[in-house]
């Protein structure tokens, strides 16, 4: 069957009745993205009996493998209608649905764009200037682990660079380079104030802004988002907790290569008062080597600080952490990665690379996306005497892997 006439047929019947389908313009698209994967050298607090132990483990993942339905149509005078259903799907286990892709409608003009329903923040923008666009963002080789403390996490828990719900965004038109955005979500509507998790999540809201610029050999983003009351808390006077991010990159074209910097702040409001930051940098490089494309980051996460305070129960001291980020010395990790893109045609992609996330004693980080979905063991207690009684040495999760994605 004809693929738009396919696009035509499904957009009828998710969307519209099919003779209001035919009036615009509908694509039927998607992307095939499955890689096999060893998880090398992780230890784990959870099943493994012995943490220090090293393990290794398999796994083929679907990386977002995705189907959509998006189009446009004309409304006269350089006004169009845009629309887009996106779902994502588990390609490695009987096609199981997963999480749903950006899904919205708007509208378009010359000035600028509009959309309604649930999307990634303007926070993401920043990814595709510092880079692994090669590798597609999507597996264990994605650069967000340390980046945006979303390694297994989302908005509710702590995360930044995520899709939210219940949207509202805007995006000026491209001017002398630069764009702007800005994108407000709600978790819940209207309802009384109040200290029960039930009444604070009807007050509860993300607020992202952002611009990036791109012309000639530059580029350049910047993004800043904060979440109001999207992350629990159980004391009562303290139910409202805020979290914070603020993120910047640049680029530079030169002679095939692309080079890239990013810096990242984050702060989080700890639930018996204080606050967690954390700041991190990283850099990249993306080369053509042959027909493909090279692709190398390193990333460092430094310790957590703020005003929140530890505390010690029976000569063992807990620190705050709010995902990866853990109040105190030793909480820092570092990320190396490096892979190789090589295109079949101008719609299939073979890839491989390897990453290695670096933890010191009292960090946890673990890869961005499609990582074992364990608990990697290291220390986040220590005695009164300093000493790490958590899981021994730190845990260095790293990763080989090898995939093929075809776009359609």
């Amino acid at each position: 069957m004809n693929k738009k006439l396919l696009a035509v047929a499904i957009a009828g019947v998710l969307a519209a009745p099919l003779a209001q389908a035919q009036t615009a313009n509908v694509t039927l698209y998607g992307r095939l993205n499955l890689n096999s994967q060893v998880i090398i050298n992780m230890k784990n607090d959870a099943t493994n009996p012995n943490p220090n132990v090293k393990q290794n483990i398999y796994q083929v993942n679907s990386n977002s493998s995705r189907l959509g339905v998006r189009g446009t149509e004309s409304l006269g005078g350089g006004l169009n209608v845009i629309f887009q259903v996106e779902e994502r799907f588990d390609a490695s286990a009987a096609g199981a649905v997963t999480t749903g892709g950006d899904t919205y409608v708007g509208l378009q003009g010359a000035w600028g764009t509009a959309k309604i329903g649930y999307f990634l923040t303007p926070y993401d923008d920043v990814g595709s200037v510092f880079g692994s666009v090669p590798t597609l963002i999507t597996g264990i080789l994605g650069t967000q682990g340390l980046w945006s403390n979303s390694g297994f996490g989302d908005i509710a828990s702590g995360a930044f660079d995520d899709r939210a719900a219940n949207s509202l965004r805007y995006d000026s038109p491209v001017m002398a380079g630069f764009t702007v955005s800005g994108q407000v979500a709600s978790r819940d509507t209207g309802g009384t104030d109040g200290g029960t998790l039930a009444q604070q999540r009807r007050h509860a809201y993300v607020l992202s802004v952002g611009s990036t610029y791109n012309n000639g050999p530059f580029g350049g983003a910047i993004a800043y988002e904060v979440h109001n009351a999207t992350r629990d808390s159980t004391v009562a006077a303290n139910p409202k907790l805020q979290d914070q991010a603020l993120s910047l990159a640049a680029s530079y074209k030169f002679g095939g290569w692309m080079f890239a910097a990013v810096g990242e702040w984050l702060k989080y409001d700890w639930d018996t008062g204080g606050e967690v930051k954390r700041n991190l940098w990283g850099i990249s490089t993306t080369g053509n080597i042959g027909p493909g494309q090279l692709y190398a980051a390193y990333t460092k996460a430094n310790n957590g600080s703020g005003s929140a305070k530890c505390t010690t129960v029976a000569g063992i001291t807990s620190c705050p952490r709010i995902l990866s980020v853990t109040l105190g010395p030793d909480s820092s990790a570092q990320t190396w990665e490096v892979s190789y893109t090589y295109p079949l045609s101008k719609r299939t992609l073979l890839y491989t690379g390897y990453v290695m996330v670096d933890n010191n004693s009292n960090a946890n980080y673990t890869f961005g996306v499609g990582g074992a979905g364990f608990n990697f063991c290291s220390g986040n207690q220590r005695n009164a005497a300093g000493n790490n009684v958590g899981c021994g040495d730190a845990a260095r999760p790293q990763g080989a892997t090898a995939g093929i994605v075809h776009f359609f």
